[in-house]
């Protein structure tokens, strides 16, 4: 096949270089323009009917630079050969010629977003054929390490589940209890858990509890997080799915009912009536068997207590889950909460992580709550994670180009046509005092994020102020959106201000999409080098 790759000066010897090993005879033309990305339909029309107008019929494919901003089927109109844009990083292409033939491009769409979407959809297929395959569902729960809680299988042979924990609902308003729900099952949950508090009996809330969110929670397990013997029954009774948890202090009372309502139970090798908490990791799976033993007949989840880092030992609980999983093959419970809840970092990475120990030890629940600022969004990460995993074990493969992940605030690869002298000889400059503020005459703008429970749920508003009273409300989805309506509107009359606008909604947009809250004129972001020594 003849290949023909526009391109520019600058990204020239990067392109020459990559698709030298190509199996097809590739043609590199070097466009007039220093940076390939500004090209345009027209120009690249021109380039190729200027030097390759004798040579039209030998040429079966034109490959052009994938940023380009315009689509390519004015291309493919006018010259009568298919064109379609390239990989946006030069380093791809070659990629994308070994792959051309097996996958179809795009007039639209940079190769290797679209090699991306593609695995992407790949991945989401198989997991979603899995899932809706009832008769292998059915084989696989009668193995003893699956279970079904409601009417979802839970175990080893399924991805992990992830329990995300309404904490405190007792002391949410309805509205609070609602939303909270919402946003989880939006965020990924396979079932949501209502959080008693410790110490307290709060049984009479209870029916209502489960009434209000029943409708939202559907078909997916509600379960119950409290060791209230009084609680767990007044649950039992209302119709509750999933109970958080028995243990050697509280099982005597309660199991009978979980049996009678064929209700599963999460089991935790303590007694905390008698403030007994076993600490190694023997110990641990020799009071699991004892309260195994005390409830025979009872559908359970074993958890062996995930220790967060440097408390008792995170260590001595994940050997305690591989040497329980050695001689029983229930399913397993791990509440990674402990563990992200408790560590002064972002969540996404420490959540993929536990979720990838959680996969090897032959965990079935992930089980989180949402607490503070820095593990918002731990629903939605565990859920990808659990994807991940399961394709990882049925591909055989590390979690790495599964067309799932959770890399979101860095990249994956890093760029290489990004050309370090396309500066040299060209006069710089920087600014030697900051401008003086001058108010805009046509208003000024205060600016804050609505959060959603969702992405598409969440919106940017602006208000428009003239002399510190508010006429106008404007609001978006986008910066973009705001500004463009902004100047339709001609509420700005100043360039530093349009400036300072543009910059303070990307601000928000960027803050909305990561669930970073949002505070006009301060940064989204710390800057590192201030705790560097």
């Amino acid at each position: 096949m003849n290949v023909l790759i526009i391109t520019g000066n600058l990204a020239y010897p990067l392109i020459k270089e990559v698709v030298s090993d190509s199996k097809d005879n590739i043609i590199v033309h070097v466009a007039e323009t220093q940076v390939a990305a500004f090209l345009t339909p027209r120009q690249i029309i021109k380039e190729v009917k200027t030097h390759f107008n004798d040579k039209l019929d030998e040429i079966d494919l034109i490959l052009v630079p994938g940023l380009i901003k315009k689509g390519t089927r004015e291309i493919t109109k006018e010259l009568g050969i298919p064109t379609f844009k390239g990989s946006t990083d030069g380093a791809d292409l070659a990629m994308v010629l070994n792959l051309i033939g097996n996958i179809t491009l795009s007039e639209d769409k940079p190769a290797d977003k679209l090699i991306e979407e593609e695995k992407r959809k790949e991945a989401i297929k198989f997991i979603e054929e899995f899932e809706n395959d009832e008769e292998n569902i059915e084989e696989l729960l009668k193995k003893p390490n699956n279970i079904l809680i409601r009417n979802l299988p839970v175990g080893e042979d399924f991805p992990m589940r992830v329990l995300s924990e309404i904490a405190n609902a007792p002391f949410l308003s309805k509205e609070a209890l609602i939303n909270k729900c919402q946003y989880f099952v939006d965020s990924g949950a396979d079932m949501i858990d209502i959080g008693m508090a410790a110490g307290e009996d709060f049984s009479d809330k209870i029916p209502e509890l489960i009434e209000t969110l029943r409708p939202i929670v559907g078909d997916r397990p509600l379960s119950i997080d409290t060791l209230n013997a009084n609680e767990i029954k007044v649950a039992a009774e209302n119709g509750i799915d999933f109970v958080l948890s028995l243990d050697l202090g509280n099982n005597g009372e309660v199991q009978d009912i979980l049996k009678e309502k064929n209700i599963p139970a999460v089991l935790l090798p303590t007694n905390f009536s008698e403030g007994i908490s076993p600490k190694t990791p023997s110990e641990r799976v020799e009071s699991m068997h004892q309260l195994i033993k005390d409830t025979e007949g009872l559908k359970y989840v074993a958890d062996l207590i995930l220790d967060p880092v440097n408390s008792s030992s995170i260590v001595e609980s994940i050997i305690a889950c591989h040497d329980f999983h050695k001689v029983n093959p229930a399913p397993m419970f791990f509440g990674v909460g402990n563990v992200t809840e408790l560590m002064d970092a972002d969540s996404g990475g420490v959540n993929v992580l536990l979720a990838g120990i959680g996969m090897e030890l032959g965990v079935s629940i992930l089980f989180t709550p949402e607490e503070s600022g820095k593990t918002r969004g731990s629903v939605y990460e565990l859920s990808t994670a659990s994807k991940m995993m399961f394709l990882a074990k049925h591909r055989k493969s590390i979690p790495k180009d599964l067309g799932i992940n959770l890399v979101a605030f860095k990249d994956k690869h890093k760029r290489n046509d990004v050309i370090l002298n396309e500066r040299d000889g060209i006069e710089e400059t920087r600014l030697q005092e900051p401008l003086k503020f001058v108010r805009d005459k046509a208003g000024s703008f205060k600016i804050s994020v609505d959060y959603g429970t969702t992405v598409k749920d969440s919106k940017i508003i602006a208000t428009h102020f003239i002399k510190n009273k508010p006429d106008l409300v404007i609001i978006g989805q986008t910066a973009k959106e705001v500004y463009e309506e902004i100047i339709t509107k001609k509420l700005v009359s100043r360039m530093e201000h349009a400036a300072y606008l543009g910059s303070e909604l990307q601000k928000a947009e960027i803050a909305m999409i990561t669930g970073k809250e949002y505070v006009q004129d301060f940064d989204l972001f710390k800057n590192p080098d201030e705790f560097k020594n």
